[in-house]
């Protein structure tokens, strides 16, 4: 028996981060190109291996330094699942600590260690299925995807996770800033609801969500016309 114990599983830590396409109204993911094997040039979640001295939250938040060169404070991050299938990866046994994050502007994109590429990756559905793009990439969020190891899964249940939590505790609007705008929050929400903002009234969105924000003021407009109110998140 003693022989089936795993006595120094490599564990990474993989992460999950949004933020805000402004031109196309829709949430996006980061994803990168992986520069080495095992499936090199490969699209794949940002990940890195947790170090001896240092804890899975402090190695979250050190990868986001090491992909984007983005410094981000720990309430940026919440962590969502373990991830231990014994054929998750193929050869040494690795366990995956996945987090999220909420990143409120998209900085330029510089990809760091163990990566060629970093691009923003735009969530939809189609189909029935969530999609992610990229110029005239897509990746399918299914079994038939195309994404390395078990980050298909870990995407889907990121989405899952925030797709739940949309109408109790929806941190996912932190990709949005301090405030936005009612229009603001229903396009995440249709993002991850699987439909269209013109489908999510706003009279009855903010009637039955009004316990989750707070308004703060009215934004500023370059043009003429009644400036729409900002809200916080409670």
């Amino acid at each position: 028996m003693d022989s089936e114990i795993i006595a120094r599983p490599l564990v990474t830590i993989t992460n999950v981060i949004w933020s805000f396409n402004t031109e196309l109204h829709r949430p996006q993911l980061l994803l990168i190109k992986r520069a080495d094997e095992p499936l090199k040039g490969h699209w794949a979640l940002p990940e890195t291996l947790l170090r001896s001295k240092e804890s899975a939250d402090t190695a979250c938040i050190r990868l986001i330094d090491d992909k984007i060169g983005l410094q981000v404070p720990m309430n940026s991050t919440e962590q969502l699942a373990t991830f231990t299938d014994p054929k998750r990866v193929t050869g040494t046994r690795a366990l995956a600590l996945a987090y999220m994050t909420y990143l409120p502007s998209t900085p330029k994109l510089h990809p760091g260690y163990g990566a060629t590429d970093a691009q923003w990756f735009v969530l939809d559905k189609d189909q029935g299925n969530y999609v992610i793009t990229h110029d005239q990439q897509e990746i399918i969020l299914s079994p038939a995807g195309h994404l390395v190891f078990d980050h298909i899964q870990i995407i889907t249940t990121a989405i899952n996770r925030i797709k739940n939590k949309l109408d109790y505790q929806p941190q996912i609007l932190r990709i949005l800033g301090n405030t936005f705008t009612l229009r603001q929050a229903r396009e995440v929400f249709a993002a991850f609801l699987g439909t269209t903002i013109d489908k999510i009234d706003n009279s009855n969105f903010k009637k039955t969500h009004n316990h989750l924000f707070k308004e703060v003021g009215v934004a500023t407009l370059n043009h003429s016309g009644r400036p729409p109110k900002l809200y916080q998140l409670n």
